[in-house]
């Protein structure tokens, strides 16, 4: 029997601190709409129902009060590993990233679109998204590998010698630079079984278009899922955002800079849970409600929050379906003629909301292994007090950034 040999893919997503919006600077113009191919708006709405798939069964898992993942991170650390997918592997990966209809080129040429569109969609908002591939020394790679991770993904490639003590750093201080210091240890170790690490890096800094006035911000009443009360800082604004309202939530959507990026925050109605109000959601409920969504003024009151998350997600992508690539029948041969399984998927995760934007992190690592609505008031009151559910996207594609569950606010 050949040696089992692990191989590690690391993704890293990362957003920056904000800085204080200055009131006198002139309103951005509203962003120029990004243009899919014929068939990408697929793609967008299947990576959508991954996202929300991928948070419920996060949820479900980790058990966690607050959960806040990045979809697109996973994602596309899961479409670098699937490029070396073959066979049943290479199908049940298809399945839990909701893959379906499309060819191998449109999918890797989705994630091109959105890595190289993205960043630029918005001068006010910095975006940034890089990919970086690891591999130790006398790695027999698939050159064909190599060539779709730099090609479609646009990859840093770089041989490395694992055994030495500076490997690591090498890797972290990559990782480091790329998301602004934010994240600088991302990898613990290198055992001596590694052998491939895929590294996914994105920064984002999104300043609000109508932002909170720091004086406006008073202490309030947050009631947490067990019933539990505590105080937190309340922001609050007066203004004309999207909103909308159903049976189960009030839906508020708040722009970031030229209205590219917005954060769409989603308040439970009376009776109804976070839970509750995310099973009923699909993505043809979720395109209908972001598109249909009419703008009025709204009071919102909003917590001054940070949240930070450590999750292991093999469970929750085998609970997608995704189980042979983590057993020792897993087929990962385009990367390498050896036997390689995904042995962990740890993904970190991190999120600051204040008076002048969010801020945002996660780190995602995955280990392949080789075997051994009711009518709105005339003034509508968005009064966030109670667990919530929140949405990043860019508008024009709708692509989800990040997605979260907060079920609990501590004072911040």
């Amino acid at each position: 029997m050949k040696k089992l040999i692990p191989l590690i893919l690391s993704v890293l997503l990362s957003a920056c601190t904000t800085t204080q919006n200055d009131p006198i600077v002139k309103i951005p113009v509203d962003a120029t709409p990004i243009i899919l191919k014929t068939g990408m708006e697929k793609r967008v709405t299947q990576d959508n129902a991954f996202a929300f798939d991928l948070l419920k069964n996060t949820i479900t898992s980790s058990g966690e009060t607050n959960v806040f993942i990045s979809p697109l991170s996973v994602s596309i650390a899961l479409g670098m590993a699937w490029n070396g997918a073959n066979g049943a592997t290479k199908t049940e990966m298809e399945t839990a990233m909701k893959m379906s209809g499309l060819s191998v080129a449109d999918i890797n040429g989705y994630y091109q679109i959105m890595q190289s569109t993205l960043p630029g969609i918005d001068p006010t908002t910095k975006l940034n998204i890089a990919n970086s591939l690891w591999y130790k020394t006398g790695l027999p790679v698939k050159a064909d590998f190599l060539k779709v991770n730099t090609d479609y993904f646009g990859a840093y490639v770089k041989e490395l010698d694992f055994s030495k003590s500076w490997a690591l750093d090498t890797i972290n201080n990559w990782c480091a630079k790329k998301t602004n210091n934010l994240i600088t240890k991302p990898l613990d170790k290198i055992s001596s079984d590694d052998v491939m690490y895929l590294v996914n890096a994105i920064y984002f800094k999104g300043i609000w278009r109508k932002h909170f006035e720091t004086s406006n911000t008073k202490e309030a009443d947050f009631t947490n899922e067990l019933g539990t009360v505590a105080k937190v800082n309340m922001m609050y604004q007066k203004d004309t955002f999207a909103y909308a309202v159903d049976n189960y939530a009030q839906y508020l959507d708040m722009p970031y800079g030229n209205k590219a990026f917005s954060m769409t925050v989603i308040l439970p109605a009376d009776g109804k849970t976070t839970t509750e109000v995310l099973n009923q959601l699909t993505t043809d409920s979720w395109n209908n409600l972001i598109q249909n969504m009419p703008t009025k003024e709204v009071e919102v009151y909003l917590p001054r929050f940070k949240t930070k998350n450590n999750f292991m997600l093999n469970d929750p992508l085998k609970s997608m379906g995704m189980n042979l690539a983590f057993s020792d029948f897993a087929d990962f041969t385009n990367i390498a003629n050896m036997r390689l399984k995904i042995s962990r998927v740890i993904h970190d995760t991190y999120v600051e909301v204040t008076e002048e934007g969010t801020e945002a992190a996660a780190v995602t690592i995955i280990a392949i292994m080789t075997t051994s609505m009711p009518i709105p008031q005339p003034t509508p009151v968005f009064r966030v007090n109670k667990p919530f559910l929140f949405v990043i996207r860019e508008k024009s594609t709708g692509v989800i950034l990040f997605i979260s569950k907060m079920g609990s606010v501590a004072k911040y």
